[in-house]
């Protein structure tokens, strides 16, 4: 006989998961009661295929490619009109592929969700997905091999690509697409770092380094002897809209070439948000923007450069940045009593207290002279209610934001600049987890060489922006709900790789008249 166990045995874990979703639907009503409603989750329907015969399933597979493809055309002839402007230095008697075939070539295996270049080559270049292709997208003549993109990117300027990709951005403001979706009249941009990949070895110089120490033994002893690493790391720059729709904009790739060789220092995020700021503004000189930082952020010379661009900011505050600031903010507090909201939101319980007109002083670091600007801070105390993980018991938990705001906040401005912009900086934090983890291999190291590895990210970025595009698109959110994104992007794969659709369908498709209509 075995032992008698401590542990609740099979029944008890059942009656006590039983009493668990009892108590998590008693929760609910209770608080719907009292005006408080979390979002609805969505997910996947978790049944049978909803198709009842082969061709009901040809009509849905129809429908969905022919309004992700309307997507894709719909942007890219702009888009391939700024790529084909890159000069190509490629001897015109050998050219075998145009620059903008190769182009098409490496966005779509992005927007695929290619693994790796092998896994382009050996599935693209399919018979019968090479056909579909040809006739959904008659640019492609004819499909290269990755390496022939490889060397091509290896020889242009990439910066290019990116340029095209901020050209079709571009367009789609003037088309008014995002105006839903602004907050305070501003477009705002979440700007975050992060690491793409590492390596134990040196194999460019471009490369950031630090050193680590390794576990050597099974008690996990730190190794005395730290070893070099040598990685890539990117500032990433996304339009973060209110709707969680989170497109790339701009990548800025830090390089240890960028440093200061005389003080022995590599190039680092706050050097790299610089250079990213004045692109920014190069290619959006007049558009008003709203600029949402986390905590590394919050510093006199980012805060006077934004004010320079005349660019709204709301920034993560933490407890131990700007001591200066928190003293204004602790004494002023009591002066201006009347700066509090409480509300609730979804199934939180707000409260915000704010204050205006706060001198800032700093020291230049290059001039060696004190400065001040005025900012503008705002706390949000929160609560919400929630089942204990083990038990049927209703725990409150709790949690405190605090930014600074470029502008005064009053009672009709905090819920809009709070809730629905800064909170959504995590949208890039998201945008950048769903490129590293669902399909856009941005850990993955396409090529060796470093202006070859900024190109593919480039071509990444702007995959992933057709299928944000896409995703959001008013004619396919129902499939979203079906599928999920991932699997709506590999219905629509699946379906070009095999003979679903008839050749007129698909020349239908591609003729059709194309437009961006977003949910």
């Amino acid at each position: 006989m075995s032992k008698p166990s401590c542990r609740p045995n099979r029944e008890a874990i059942k009656e006590q998961r039983k009493e668990r979703k009892k108590a998590q639907r008693e929760l609910r009503r209770t608080q719907k009661a009292a005006g408080l409603e979390a979002p609805a989750r969505v997910n996947i329907p978790n049944r049978t295929s909803q198709y009842k015969s082969v061709e009901e399933e040809r009509s849905a597979r129809l429908e969905a490619v022919s309004q992700q493809v309307k997507v894709y055309r719909a942007a890219l002839p702009d888009l391939l009109k700024r790529l084909s402007r890159i000069s190509d230095p490629r001897n015109p008697r050998k050219i075998k592929h145009k620059l903008t075939v190769l182009m098409i070539y490496g966005i779509l295996c992005f927007a695929f969700q290619m693994s790796s270049r092998r896994e382009a080559g050996r599935e693209m270049t399919r018979p019968m997905f090479m056909v579909n292709l040809r006739r959904l997208f008659p640019d492609l003549e004819d499909l290269p091999h990755h390496d022939t993109l490889a060397r091509l990117l290896e020889r242009i300027d990439v910066n290019e690509i990116e340029e095209a990709h901020v050209e079709m951005i571009r367009h789609l403001i003037r088309g008014k697409k995002f105006l839903p979706y602004l907050i305070n009249s501003s477009y705002p941009i979440a700007i975050d770092g992060t690491q793409k990949f590492i390596r134990a070895e040196l194999w460019e110089e471009d490369c950031m380094e630090r050193k680590v120490r390794s576990k050597t033994d099974e008690k996990q002893t730190p190794d005395p002897e730290p070893k070099k690493q040598y990685y890539v790391y990117v500032l990433e720059a996304n339009l973060s809209f209110q709707n969680g729709m989170v497109i790339p904009l701009l990548s800025e790739v830090l390089s240890y070439t960028q440093g200061d060789n005389k003080e022995q220092k590599q190039d680092c995020e706050q050097n790299a948000f610089k250079r990213l700021a004045q692109r920014l503004k190069k290619y959006f000189p007049r558009l008003p923007i709203m600029v949402l930082l986390d905590g590394l952020y919050p510093s006199g010379p980012v805060m006077e450069l934004c004010a320079k661009n005349n660019w709204d900011f709301m920034i993560v505050l933490q407890n131990d940045s700007l001591p200066s600031v928190w003293e204004e903010i602790d004494g002023l507090k009591a002066l201006q009593s009347r700066n509090r909201l409480e509300q609730n939101w979804a199934d939180r319980r707000q409260h915000f207290w704010w204050v205006n007109d706060i001198d800032y002083r700093y020291l230049c670091p290059r001039k060696k002279k004190e400065k001040k600007l005025t900012v503008h801070a705002v706390v949000c105390e929160e609560s919400w209610e929630e089942i204990a993980p083990a038990s049927t018991e209703v725990v409150t938990k709790e949690s405190r934001h605090v930014w600074l705001s470029s502008q005064a906040l009053n009672r009709r401005s905090v819920h809009e600049r709070c809730n629905l912009g800064a909170r959504h900086r995590w949208g890039i934090e998201s945008g950048i987890l769903v490129e590293k983890c669902h399909g856009y291999q941005y850990e993955h190291c396409f090529s060796y060489d470093w202006k070859t590895m900024r190109g593919y990210h480039y071509l990444m970025r702007l995959g992933h922006t057709l299928n944000v595009l896409a995703r959001h698109s008013y004619a396919l959110t129902g499939y979203v709900r079906e599928f999920g994104v991932r699997g709506l992007i590999a219905f629509v794969r699946n379906t070009i790789a095999a003979p679903w659709l008839s050749a007129g369908e698909l020349q239908q498709i591609a003729t059709a008249p194309c437009q961006i209509r977003l949910e």
